[in-house]
């Protein structure tokens, strides 16, 4: 509540401002843009001046042949310019919005690595890949030509109202007769249009959202024959999206069409007012057709400028978008390291954390002691990936402290801590790159043979050589191209090969078959000897002869110890002790002497 008091206090920043940091050294670019918009609006108007000059000489009765020639020639040259002055400010709008987008998008997913993880997983994957990629994308055109076409569109019109004013103010105020009607049409054609554009929005999302669910999970709608119920959801988010942009035409159209048929016939009001002034000898036939000629084409530019006004309400509930995650607190660490860990302990004090307005641990404290195994165990949603994720800083604890070598986490940089910890999790990821790379993340500058050694050392080197392309092979999005197993060893070697002090594996063996468990858990035994490992578990066989066993149920430490101290004082551990005992005596594929042969090696 506190946290969100804070960020409903702080003042929000203009969008130009964002515009203005996101286009860096470019920004510049925006400024020569709007100069030689200005410019092409003079070009531009000049020709409106030489046709009225030549109307009004022929009208005189003057026969000057070549100076007519001329006049036309100038127009010419004029136009020339017009056009080369809006294809170079068109450019340069271009090349700075281009920056823009590109500084929107490195800043969105610098963004994403500094706020908890928390704030992330409260949105849909879909979400953030909407945003970073088509909703940015998407204001790309309006941004590159609202620059050049908006201001000549809106600065010329003005200039030739001012002109039609200085000729005749009657005449030149006829002009807005038609705009007024106009401006009628529009005020009921806006009238809701932001809660409809509103709901587009979230339709829109809602579809996203459900086409990357569709798709993410195909292969359990297939094999549960759920794709009937699972495409009907689609279909409805589809139709729903259809929907709502229909349900807002059809309410505009008529205003639409009115306003488009009355703002532009500014001569409904100039030639019957001319003709009375003509009539009455207070206006030349001159300044009549020349006033005519500017009011012919007084309107249409500013009917171009004002198409542009959904494309900048769009743009605005983009921005609108991206700055919200943009102005997310970040986790708060110093850029620097100030103080020195001593040694790599891990100790949590009274450590309290609510997760979507739930408190899922309530005041948990321990001692995760260098150098020694400590397991969590307990039953399913209890918080153990939750204390595993604040032990490796993805989270920030609400109250409470957790340290490192006796210093708060809070205050090591996170860049440094990162370093200290080398995290494997039961949502094992690869991205879609070879095998080899894939192992290299976990050190910058490994050659090669570090990587093939990591792969030795925690026992996949000769599952990757069995691969098509041994260590060159691609492992897919999400690692798709491999299995589970293969996907979670993988990830093991690559945490290896980091050489962290800490080793966090949370349920990293949980899809690997017993045979290779223990060849990994073995491997990975000999790997951490003399750094802190923590282990959580539900095969409480591969975890009897850790240094210390933790269990936690319902957000709270139920009992600390070794394997036959829980046995003797803990019943909850007792009971899942038995139950496990059960499960490995009724499935003969189940090996767990192996993992508790491994352990032993620790």
């Amino acid at each position: 509540m506190e946290k969100q008091k804070k960020q409903a206090g702080r003042r929000k920043r203009s969008t130009l401002s964002w515009v203005m940091e996101f286009a860096g050294r470019k920004r510049s670019y925006f400024g020569g843009s709007i100069l030689l918009a200005i410019l092409g609006v003079a070009a531009s108007f000049l020709p409106y001046l030489l046709m009225a000059d030549i109307v009004g000489r022929l009208l005189a009765g003057t026969g000057d042949w070549a100076y007519y020639l001329r006049q036309v020639i100038l127009m010419g040259v004029c136009w020339i310019a017009r056009v080369a002055l809006h294809s170079t400010s068109t450019t340069l709008s271009h090349v700075a919005t281009f920056t823009v987008l590109g500084g929107i998008r490195k800043q969105l997913t610098a963004k994403l690595s500094r706020i908890p993880l928390g704030s992330v997983l409260d949105d849909h994957s879909g979400t953030y890949k909407n945003i970073i990629v088509e909703r940015v994308d998407a204001m790309e055109t309006t941004m590159a030509h609202i620059i050049p076409e908006f201001t000549a569109n809106i600065l010329l019109p003005l200039v030739m109202f001012v002109y039609m004013m200085i000729l005749d103010w009657r005449l030149g105020l006829s002009n807005l007769i038609p705009v007024v009607i106009g401006l009628f049409f529009v005020s009921g054609m806006m009238r809701g249009s932001s809660e409809s554009f509103q709901k587009t929005l979230e339709k829109t999302k809602k579809l996203n959202d459900t086409a990357v669910e569709y798709i993410g999970g195909i292969e359990v709608i297939k094999a549960f024959g759920k794709s009937k119920t699972s495409y009907e959801k689609f279909v409805r988010a589809a139709k729903e999206g259809a929907d709502c942009f229909i349900e807002w035409m059809r309410r505009c159209i008529w205003w639409s069409a009115g306003s488009m048929s009355f703002t532009p016939a500014t001569l409904l009001g100039v030639l019957p007012m001319g003709l009375l002034l003509v009539r009455g000898g207070t206006l030349s036939p001159a300044d009549f057709i020349t006033s005519v000629i500017l009011s012919a084409a007084l309107v249409t530019p500013l009917v171009v400028a004002f198409s542009y006004t959904d494309d900048i309400a769009k743009m605005g509930a983009i921005f609108g978008e991206v700055t919200e995650i943009l102005e997310r607190e970040d986790m708060k660490r110093p850029d620097t390291l100030t103080q020195q860990p001593k040694g790599s302990g891990i100790r949590l004090s009274d450590v309290r954390f609510t997760y979507k307005d739930k408190e899922v641990l309530h005041g948990i404290s321990m001692d995760i002691r260098q150098g020694q195994v400590t397991a969590i165990v307990g039953p399913s949603g209890s918080g153990k990936s939750t204390i595993a994720r604040l032990i490796d800083s993805l989270w920030d604890v609400d109250s409470g402290s957790i340290t490192y070598g006796g210093v708060d986490i809070r205050n090591l940089p996170l860049s440094y801590y990162a370093g200290q910890i080398a995290y494997v999790s039961q949502d094992n990821y690869l991205f879609d790159m070879s095998v080899m790379e894939n192992i290299r993340l976990g050190r910058k500058g490994a050659t090669d043979e570090d990587v093939i050694n990591a792969a030795k050392a925690v026992g996949c080197h000769e599952f990757i050589l069995g691969l098509e392309h041994g260590y060159d092979t691609i492992a897919g999005g999400a690692g798709g191209h491999l299995s589970g197993g293969e996907r979670q060893r993988i990830c093991i070697a690559r945490a290896m090969l980091k050489g962290a002090p800490v080793v966090i594996l949370d349920e990293a063996t949980a899809y690997t078959d017993p045979e290779n468990e223990a060849l990994v858990q073995r491997s990975v035994a000999r790997l951490v000897k003399g750094r802190t490992l923590i282990v959580i578990a539900h095969r409480l066989s591969t975890i009897t002869d850790a240094d210390q066993i933790v269990v936690i149920n319902d957000g709270r430490v139920e009992a600390s110890g070794t394997h036959q101290q829980l046995l003797t004082g803990c019943p909850l551990y007792r009971k899942m002790w038995a139950a496990h005992r059960e499960v490995r005596d009724t499935d003969a594929d189940v090996q767990p002497a192996a993992g508790k042969e491994a352990m032993a090696h620790v």
